[in-house]
């Protein structure tokens, strides 16, 4: 009797501390509770006029489109230059932004921008830092990297919550194996550093897939008491939604080329997350499928 007494307290054990540790465990709020948050990410390919029926100019009013009827709250673009950022925020007045050109730490080059609804948040924080061993250095570039890259954040309250977070986006290099694998320990160091009083939201296109070591690296949970990142799709409670791929080339969507990211620290709870497929006429909005998750605070 008292060994099968103790096994049963072992086993609550266990299971508690499961719980505490993954957050898609926590009981589910409801889908329109006060702390949900709707969170896209979504490269937009920058403005090539090149690119013919493809260019900016044809896709602006559809990327608006889709943004508006997502109904976002956190929006991390990625590829975006600056004329491309003020034709959604003139197209989307309920969304405020912030982001900076890689080049020049101001308006010089493509931004990771995130844009924001301004009637829930208050913004007490933002920077950007440069994805190099210099990153406090704009225009920074080291490793193998092909381009300048960077990580834009913003550290947000809600004034529903009253809820404290950051949130991060960013764009891995496309071509640098090392700059992909030390980018990911650099925004791990950040998180358990900068970022590590508040949860986290990060957003981005990573060039990577799920099998490859930044993915590891941003995902590791060794230590366990130390943050780390979730993947959304990986922790949502409903069965993920869309193609099994991010990009499409404005071809056709390509199989096993999940390379745009949605990803947590465990103080949230991931309800759902769809990739979505918006086509007209054979056309794709960008080159890149957009991501979405629906989250929410795990309140204490």
């Amino acid at each position: 009797m008292m060994t099968f007494a103790f096994g049963i307290h072992r086993f609550v054990l266990s299971f508690l501390v499961v719980c505490l540790l993954t957050p898609s465990l926590w009981s589910a709020p409801p889908d329109d509770g006060p702390s949900t948050m709707n969170v896209m990410t979504w490269n937009i390919r920058y403005d090539n006029r090149g690119d013919g029926e493809n260019a900016w100019t044809h896709r602006k009013d559809w990327v608006a489109d889709i943004i508006r009827r997502e109904q976002v709250d956190i929006v991390g673009l990625q590829e975006v230059l600056k004329h491309q950022l003020d034709d959604l925020t003139q197209r989307l007045p309920e969304l405020a932004a912030y982001g900076v050109g890689r080049d020049d730490g101001n308006t010089k080059g493509e931004y990771s921008p995130i844009l924001y609804r301004k009637d829930r948040f208050e913004v007490l924080d933002k920077s950007t830092f440069w994805l190099s061993k210099t990153p406090d250095q704009a225009g920074s570039r080291d490793w193998d990297s092909a381009i300048t890259r960077i990580a834009s954040w913003l550290k947000l309250k809600d004034r529903r919550t009253g809820q404290v977070f950051y949130a991060i986006n960013t764009h891995f290099d496309h071509m640098g194996n090392e700059a992909r694998a030390n980018s990911a320990a650099l925004l791990v160091k950040m998180l358990r550093e900068k970022f590590k009083d508040h949860p986290v939201v990060l957003t981005g296109d990573f060039n990577t897939k799920p099998e490859s070591v930044p993915y590891k690296t941003l995902t590791d949970r060794d230590p366990p008491n130390v943050p780390s990142f979730y993947d959304a799709l990986a922790i949502s409670e409903a069965k993920p939604q869309g193609p099994d791929s991010t990009w499409n080339g404005f071809d056709s969507i390509v199989p096993g080329q999940r390379i745009d990211f949605l990803f947590v620290t465990g103080s949230f709870y991931v309800r759902k997350h769809r990739t979505l497929d918006d086509q007209k006429d054979g056309r794709f909005p960008s080159d890149h499928l957009p991501v979405t998750a629906l989250i929410e605070f795990v309140l204490p």
